[in-house]
């Protein structure tokens, strides 16, 4: 029989409701109310299922404010799938009339469809929406509080020195949609830090150029199933995928989910975030340490999707004096485009993140490493320096000439 929803009756039912989840949930923190926690989300999605409250506007915010972090999934004891539970019924909630008008407002949902079906997925329109965001940026017309990235004219006049599409590298980096328009400069970290240990990097080819995050975040899940195959066939063969992008990272090791074939799960294994495939190459050994201190935040969907947090230590803890935050990896707020969809709770969470980075030492000069394009944004937004691991990696590098280990 089918459901308002739609979702996995036995992912929805592995909730036992024992609260273990609301210390690590960022909305739950700042509101104290429990439909803004993962326990009381799951409880209305149940109560939709089941026939008992309408699928209607107040439900309908209860999904929207969720910022999908994934704190919850780390905590649980029960290894409730929140992240699968909140994609379907977005998924569900983006194909269905709502029984009232209290829904995202119109202009939103438009602005929203703009940048999703027209913006992010032809890189050429972005680029060159990113060099009319550069000129206002250099007549001082972009706001500081947007959160929108320094850009270099430079950085976007010079492409990449990594060839596009070719099978015989060594490995691919993935370059995504908002990185390589705003965020090139990591793209060039990357590739510096993987030459030195002697790793032949590749673009991907034709199709490679959104992973489709945001619009599994939205709800669009047969967009982000195309673009899923149009970046699976972008980077053939058997190599790694380096992923540079925290969420887009994510994103590309749920294919398997997103898609169901096994040749979308073969793709998901061989992603491998950054620092992850850089220790794993020897790149920690070729740094010298500079006596600067840096405060780690770690992104979301690094720590607890991909689990892959540790590395960016391994990788930089030869080089530079780390510091960590006491708040156990809770979010920043900035979640994809949830900063821009929910600006009040992305900064009441972000105050949160911003106490925890000062008691860590984070202020004027040391810098805050993250590897996500989203929390650098949001966390540059309230005032801190924030760098990507691989440039400061790139910026340790020992010069002297290395052979990549055997």
């Amino acid at each position: 029989m089918s459901t308002p929803l739609g979702l996995d009756p036995d992912e929805l039912v592995a909730c036992v409701a024992c609260g273990l989840c609301l210390p690590h949930c960022p909305t739950y923190r700042v509101t104290n109310l429990e439909i803004a926690s993962p326990r009381g989300r799951i409880a209305a999605m149940r109560a939709v299922e089941q026939g008992v409250v309408p699928l209607d506007g107040v439900f309908v915010r209860a999904m929207e404010e969720c910022v999908q972090c994934r704190g919850c999934e780390a905590a649980c004891p029960s290894g409730v799938p929140f992240g699968h539970l909140m994609e379907g019924a977005r998924a569900a909630l983006a194909s269905q009339p709502i029984a009232d008008a209290r829904r995202s407002p119109l202009a939103r949902r438009a602005t929203e469809r703009v940048a999703l079906s027209w913006v992010l997925t032809r890189h050429r329109v972005l680029l060159t929406l990113t060099w009319l965001l550069w000129a206002a940026q250099h007549v001082h017309l972009v706001p500081r509080r947007l959160g929108v990235p320094r850009l270099r004219a430079a950085d976007l006049r010079t492409p990449l020195t990594a060839p596009s599409g070719d099978a015989t590298a060594d490995a691919w980096l993935f370059t995504g949609c908002v990185m390589d328009a705003w965020q090139r400069g990591v793209h060039r970290a990357a590739l510096e830090v993987l030459g030195a240990v002697g790793v032949r990097a590749s673009r991907p080819g034709p199709g490679g150029d959104c992973c489709g995050a945001l619009h599994v975040h939205s709800g669009r899940r047969d967009e982000a199933r195309k673009l899923a195959r149009r970046v699976i066939d972008s980077m053939p063969g058997t190599a790694p995928i380096v992923v540079d992008a925290a969420g887009c990272g994510a994103a590309l090791r749920d294919y398997g989910h997103l898609l169901g074939t096994e040749e979308a799960a073969a793709f998901a294994a061989r992603v491998r975030d950054f620092s992850e495939y850089a220790v794993s190459q020897g790149a920690a050994e070729h740094l010298v340490a500079t006596g600067e201190r840096v405060v780690v935040q770690d992104p979301c969907h690094l720590r607890h999707v991909q689990k892959a947090h540790p590395a960016v230590r391994d990788l930089l803890g030869r080089a530079y004096r780390l510091a960590e935050t006491a708040d156990d990896g809770l979010c920043c707020g900035a979640g994809g485009a949830y900063s821009v969809q929910q600006p009040a709770l992305a900064q009441s969470i972000r105050a949160r993140k911003a106490g925890a980075l000062r008691e860590a030492g984070a202020d004027a000069d040391t810098v805050v490493c993250s590897a996500n394009p989203g929390c650098t944004f949001h966390l540059a937004a309230a005032g801190f320096v924030v760098e990507h691991p691989a440039e400061l990696a790139a910026r340790a590098l020992s010069r002297e000439p290395v052979s990549r280990p055997t």
